[in-house]
């Protein structure tokens, strides 16, 4: 039963916090009502079994919380004004309409926790917390940093919400604009998490990868001027476009190469083809753009084969230029190695290893594995693969590069 309540919950937590957060007006509070749900689908569904509708039950209890809540406040303010005294911030006003204005309460919590009043990085740790359901040491995996750097990024971050009085609140504007960015990398963040969970016995998590798409979808209808918002979407669409083709039966991943292309989605990705010629001129292309015409070259070949590594290769050097990271260098170090060879990419590839930033990061041992095996560097080749193995947190990925580790043999070359 607690297996089926945690899945409920990391499903449904976003939409029940985002509800909690339009009736008591602040996302910290919200948070903890959430939990208190939790506690008591916890204690009641022992008792009486999983209701039908496990997240409405969540949901609704959630509700009846806040809603006491706003009630007792509202009681507390009426008895100081008959003694004469106010009690700013506190009366719960029904929100602002007009046009343009949000109609997704989850897309409203996420713009809500991006607000300019937060550093980029503690936005970035708490959408992730709120929206995407994540766990501090998943948001820690994702941005590369110590656990307890994300725990105190997140408790700041809420903090600073409640003392500047930042509500569930509907930006226009300007201020909208210059949230944006924000939102974007959170959106991008929670779909990377379902698309490649860092931790678990799973690879993907659906439910992450279609509440990010369901956001980009939204953010391209209420922002249709914006090229990097089409950008996302395109990315997103093309990148989930892969998801039926991933893993196998039993589960186990499936590496690009071995793909069924066949069973790539194809609506989605008319869909992400459609999105990215809505971002304009791809001369002018940002980030999110840039990854998605990646995607798109993936998308139009017919086979691993066919691929064209040498337009791969050229994105991710312009997207290095645009948004420099080791994690990209390593991406175009993998376009590079198809393109012209795995000789050409490891020095690309030997010079992340002094990045810090990637210390800890599975990718880099798991792709020096694979250039030094296309080498016939077999014995350096299987130590990256256990060492690639030994750092990741996810099971199914463990299992993979465990199992290339052994396909290579006992070879000393």
């Amino acid at each position: 039963m607690e297996s089926t309540l945690e899945t409920v919950f990391r499903m449904e937590s976003a939409r029940i916090i985002a509800t909690v957060t339009r009736i008591v007006r602040d996302v910290g509070i919200a948070e903890e009502i959430a939990q208190d749900a939790l506690v008591a689908a916890l204690e009641r569904w022992r008792r009486d079994g999983v209701p039908d509708r496990p997240g409405a039950w969540l949901t609704a209890t959630a509700k009846h919380r806040a809603v006491d809540l706003v009630r007792r406040r509202e009681t507390y303010a009426r008895k100081l004004a008959e003694v004469g005294r106010s009690l700013p911030g506190e009366a719960y006003d029904p929100e602002p309409s007009g046009p343009g204005d949000i109609d997704d309460d989850v897309l409203r919590l996420v713009f809500t926790t991006c607000h300019p009043v937060l550093s980029a990085e503690a936005r970035a740790a708490l959408t992730l917390r709120l929206v995407g359901g994540l766990r501090t040491d998943e948001i820690a995996r994702a941005f590369l940093v110590p656990e307890a750097t994300v725990a105190a990024r997140i408790t700041r971050a809420k903090r600073a919400l409640a003392k500047a009085g930042v509500a569930f609140e509907v930006p226009y504007g300007e201020d909208r604009a210059a949230r944006l960015g924000s939102v974007l990398e959170v959106v991008y963040l929670v779909f990377n998490e379902g698309y490649a969970a860092t931790a678990g016995d799973d690879l993907l998590r659906p439910g992450l990868c279609e509440d990010a798409l369901r956001l980009a979808r939204g953010l391209a209808a209420l922002m249709p001027g914006e090229s990097e918002v089409h950008g996302l979407a395109a990315l997103l669409e093309l990148q989930a476009s892969r998801v039926p083709a991933r893993t196998g039966p039993d589960g186990r991943p499936v590496l690009l190469a071995e793909q069924d292309r066949r069973r790539w989605n194809r609506l989605l990705v008319r869909r992400g083809y459609a999105a990215l010629a809505r971002a304009g001129d791809g001369r002018r292309y940002g980030p999110y753009a840039l990854q998605a015409a990646i995607a798109a070259c993936h998308a139009r070949a017919a086979s691993y084969g066919e691929t064209d590594w040498t337009t791969i290769a050229g994105l991710y050097g312009r997207l290095m230029e645009l948004a420099p990271s080791p994690v990209v260098e390593l991406n175009r170090a993998v376009a590079v190695s198809m393109a012209e060879g795995p000789a050409a990419a490891l020095p690309i590839v030997d010079a992340l290893a002094a990045e810090p930033a990637l210390d800890r990061y599975h990718l880099l041992p798991s792709v020096r594995g694979d250039l030094l095996a296309r080498l016939g560097r077999v014995a350096e080749a299987r130590a990256e693969f256990a060492r690639a193995a030994e750092l990741t947190r996810n099971e199914r990925e463990r299992a993979l590069l465990r199992g290339r580790e052994r396909e290579l043999g006992e070879g000393t070359a």
